[in-house]
């Protein structure tokens, strides 16, 4: 038996990123977007309400950057979701963020998040769709396994629980993609 509930934006795992733009002036700004994922193989794909401050920055600067939230800093990410940069000039600093430039694009590195996608601008549609080619995607040595490859429990990327509001970490490897099917063959 399904339990009925109607049209909501329920999807698992939803991924909190944290976007950041640097403004005209050459200061980072950042917020937290949830709604977003890959758009095509080389290309990032978020929801950004025109009105924030970040997406103000990113059409400016023409370049951004998505960094994955991780446990280690829940309340910073779901501070600068809550901060309008409109209104708090200092959010990076408030949640403790500090920044190094990209050496890819004209866009911020959030040094406390581990994992991070460069990105130059490549649309930003009329209903707020923002899609950016991923120029380069870095990770802090932290995070990297034996193999050279980003390990996901030392990243600890978290996601959105959009039912119950809360953060969640990623759990164990279940699987092997592109193989396990193969038994079925």
């Amino acid at each position: 038996m399904r339990k009925n509930f109607g049209a909501k934006t329920w999807v698992y795992p939803m991924p909190v990123f944290i976007v950041a733009a640097y403004d005209k002036h050459g200061k980072a700004c950042c917020m937290n977007a949830a709604w977003g994922g890959i758009y095509d193989a080389n290309q990032i794909m978020i929801s950004l309400a025109d009105d924030h401050k970040t997406t103000k920055n990113i059409l400016e600067s023409g370049a951004f950057t998505v960094s994955f939230a991780d446990k280690a800093h829940v309340t910073e990410a779901d501070y600068v979701g809550l901060a309008s940069g409109n209104n708090v000039p200092d959010k990076m600093e408030r949640a403790g963020f500090t920044v190094t430039p990209s050496e890819f694009v004209n866009a911020p590195v959030i040094n406390e998040l581990p994992m991070c996608i460069e990105c130059k601008l490549k649309k930003f549609n009329e209903d707020g769709i923002c899609i950016g080619e991923i120029v380069n995607v870095s990770a802090d040595e932290t995070v990297l396994a034996d193999d050279g490859l980003i390990d996901p429990e030392k990243l600890g990327a978290i996601i959105l629980d959009p039912v119950r509001y809360s953060y969640i970490s990623l759990g164990e490897t279940v699987g092997k993609a592109f193989s396990d099917g193969k038994k079925l063959m």
